[in-house]
This record gives C-alpha cells, sequence and structure tokens, in this order.
C-alpha cells in the first residue's frame, strides 16, 4: 500500500505534532506500507521520514527542485523524484496513492489536502482522505466544512469524502475501513 502523507516542514511548532509524525511513519513501515510525502528533512516532514526509516520503511519523496538548490531534502531518504514545480509535485503524491493522510500543517498542507478533496469530488480521485486530527488542529475545519454543506456550497454527501481520526493507531484501520468513492461521484459533483 502506498500512503500520501501530507505534512509541514515547520520546526517551531509543538513538539506533539513532530512525535506524532515520528509514529506515523513508524506505524506505516511496520505495517509495510510506503510512505510517499513531500521529501523534506525538518519539521513533521522529517519526523514521518525518520519514523518509517527506523522501522526499515520504504520512503518516497517527491521534492521540487527549487528545494533541493536550497538543501531542504531529507538526506536519509534514498528515493527522491525530483520534480520541476509544485503542482507537478501534488500530481506525483497523489499519482497511485492508494490512500492520503493529512497531518496538521499550514497553507501548503491545506492547498494539498483541498485538492484531493476537490479531486475526489470531480470523480478524479476514489481513494481514502484522512484527517490525522492531533490535538483537535481540524476541528475548526470540519466545522467550516459543516457550514460549506449547510450553506449550499457543496452536497451533503461530500462530507464522506474525507474523516478524521483523533491518533494515529486509529489511521490504518479507517484507510481499511473506508470504501472505494462512488464512480458515478461525478453526478452529484454540481450542488442539487
Amino acid at each position: 500500500m502506498r500512503i500520501c502523507v501530507y505534512c509541514a516542514s515547520s520546526e517551531r511548532v509543538d513538539p506533539v505534532y513532530r512525535e506524532t509524525a515520528h509514529r506515523l511513519g513508524a506505524t506505516l513501515a511496520r505495517a509495510g506500507a510506503t510512505v510517499v510525502y513531500g521529501g523534506g528533512g525538518s519539521g513533521l516532514m522529517g519526523a514521518l521520514a525518520d519514523g518509517a526509516l527506523s522501522e526499515g520503511g520504504s520512503v518516497v519523496g517527491i521534492i521540487p527542485r527549487f528545494m533541493i538548490d536550497v538543501e531542504w531534502q531529507h538526506p536519509g531518504v534514498a528515493n527522491l523524484e525530483i520534480v520541476e514545480d509544485m503542482r507537478e509535485r501534488k500530481h506525483r503524491l497523489l499519482t497511485h496513492s492508494d490512500a492520503v493522510v493529512a497531518m496538521p500543517g499550514g497553507c501548503g498542507t491545506l492547498e494539498e489536502l483541498f485538492e484531493a478533496i476537490t479531486l475526489k469530488r470531480l470523480a478524479l480521485y476514489f481513494n481514502p482522505i484522512v484527517l490525522l486530527n492531533t490535538r483537535g488542529f481540524y476541528d475548526p475545519l470540519q466545522a467550516f466544512m459543516r457550514n460549506v454543506i449547510d450553506e449550499r456550497f457543496m452536497n451533503p454527501e461530500h462530507i464522506d469524502m474525507w474523516s478524521l481520526v483523533d491518533e494515529v493507531d486509529e489511521v490504518l484501520p479507517r484507510i481499511r475501513a473506508t470504501p472505494r468513492w462512488h464512480d458515478d461521484a461525478l453526478k452529484f459533483a454540481a450542488v442539487r
């Protein structure tokens, strides 16, 4: 299984986020999953890769060339795919992934998450999207998205395109329990 993980590079966040990223990487590696992530060496990205590598896991980093130029890549990730820009990076992160896990993060993480949700809504991505809700980070976003649906910018069934879990140990069970998204999702992509 290839698990795409969206996560941040900030070193200034509460240590619990980096500890959670390390645990997630180790948990995925122990389960035999390949971790596919943004290729960075700092913050949650670095901790995720460190966790997976500490368990002998397979890690694929997808990183834009300009980040290599400033040496933002993880030095221990042997499988780094260098792409030209952020757009190609986002595409490659999702390509052939069996699921997406979004950890807490900033605008880059949120952009990646919203692109995955949008592609799922448009029947271009069918796999699970799980938000790892460490410290309730995604609670405000979940409330906002419910408001988006209440205000009729999305249909009620769209709330099922993603799910939240609070703990690392819940991630893989949630991925396994999430059914493939509707093949006919494009029929209800527009608001009715």
